[in-house]
């Protein structure tokens, strides 16, 4: 879908493939037949957007094959479906039976990051539709903070620049411009818009910036327009806004609750999960299963990093952030200018909810797209319908 903010200016909002567990050419574009265009259709939209989940063979295997990025170019085209940005956290295996910590290898000290990147960066250019001329990848906030060292945030840093420089080349090869957005999340180097500000100084702000994701500020306790303030102060730019909303649960102390809670501690994804401390400190576990094991107290509220749909609230006694998305839109978009052009729903835990059915996906992938439409339309945005 697209959106005509007041500025005059166009803002795609997608809905992110990694929800899906394809990794291979084929199955991306069975599931574009078998999922996207059927989710298209439920929510009524001429052409809709994707953010598109691409695992590092094939993305490598695209950057060399230009005839297979047109091949996946007409059949989003064909489908009414349409790509602006693409999702670079995971790497590969992102619907394994188990992935949790798996999710944060190669780290940006690892030459295999920067070359998927620059792969995701060189198959974007090719994918852009008509009329638009930049696209947007969000990555891993350099690694899972336990395993980082001196050395290799230089490694990292050095990378980075490279990325830069890379991503520049593209632009001068394609005329496409393709920006990445780090993206802030509970546990790791760059857990808040803070962190990511001091990890991002000194790297190029017309190529990198940050993806904002609505559940991981809710999760670490930022309040949107202050974040959004820290980064425009900073001038680093926010490439991109992933829509999502973490689960909370009001009262964790209650043995009730934590019986409704308890499902909720799968085996594939980590749930880190925060808990408001005295003096505005915040206790933190790495995962739901530890949480609820006795790691954190339960005297004040937890959200837990599970993203849950975006047009419902869990019912009680859980409870949800939608309100922290809804305030990251309104810093966003309600101003005289948009700070952001690309938006992706990114609930890809659709498969681990409890009493969830796969009959059920495009169903509610559409009522999430629907209800950001209407989000976004409230703030004063035109969908652009034709």
């Amino acid at each position: 879908m697209r959106f005509r903010h007041p500025d005059g200016s166009t803002v795609h909002l997608a809905y992110c493939t990694n929800v899906h567990p394809a990794e291979t050419l084929d199955g991306i574009v069975g599931q574009l037949a078998a999922y996207a265009e059927p989710v298209r259709v439920a929510a009524g939209a001429r052409l809709i957007g994707i953010g598109l989940w691409l695992p590092a063979e094939t993305a490598g295997a695209l950057a060399a094959d230009p005839a297979g990025v047109a091949r996946l170019r007409r059949e989003l085209s064909t489908r009414g479906l349409e790509t602006v940005t693409l999702n670079g956290f995971p790497y590969r295996g992102f619907h394994a039976p188990v992935v949790k910590r798996a999710v944060y290898y190669p780290d940006w000290s690892e030459p295999a990051r920067l070359e998927y990147t620059l792969n995701l960066a060189r198959v974007l250019a090719g994918l852009l539709p008509d009329g638009t001329s930049r696209g947007s990848i969000s990555t891993l906030p350099l690694a899972w903070r336990t395993v980082w060292t001196s050395a290799q945030r230089t490694t990292a840093a050095r990378q980075l620049d490279a990325l830069a420089e890379g991503l520049k080349q593209i632009a001068a090869d394609t005329g496409k411009t393709i920006r990445v957005g780090i993206e802030p999340e509970p546990g790791c180097v760059a857990e808040t818009t803070e962190q990511a500000i001091d990890v991002l100084a000194g790297t190029d702000p017309q190529w990198i910036g940050v993806c904002l994701d609505a559940c991981h500020l809710a999760v670490a306790h930022e309040e949107p327009a202050a974040a959004l303030a820290r980064l425009h102060e900073a001038g680093v730019p926010v490439v991109k806004l992933q829509a999502s909303t973490a689960l909370e649960v009001p009262d964790p102390a209650q043995d009730s609750v934590r019986e409704v809670l308890a499902p909720f501690a799968e085996r594939r994804f980590l749930h880190q999960t925060r808990e408001a401390g005295p003096g505005g400190t915040l206790l933190a576990c790495d995962d739901l299963g530890g949480a609820l094991a006795g790691a954190l107290p339960g005297r004040a509220p937890w959200r837990i990093h599970y993203h849950v749909p975006l047009h419902q609230e869990p019912p009680p006694p859980l409870a949800g952030t939608r309100e922290v998305l809804r305030a990251t839109l309104r810093t966003l978009f309600a101003g005289e200018r948009a700070i952001t052009d690309h938006v992706e729903v990114e609930t890809y835990t659709w498969s681990v909810l409890p009493g969830h059915h796969d009959d059920a996906l495009v169903t509610g992938l559409a009522a999430e797209m629907t209800w950001m439409r209407d989000e976004l339309t409230a703030l004063g945005l035109t969908q652009v319908t034709s």
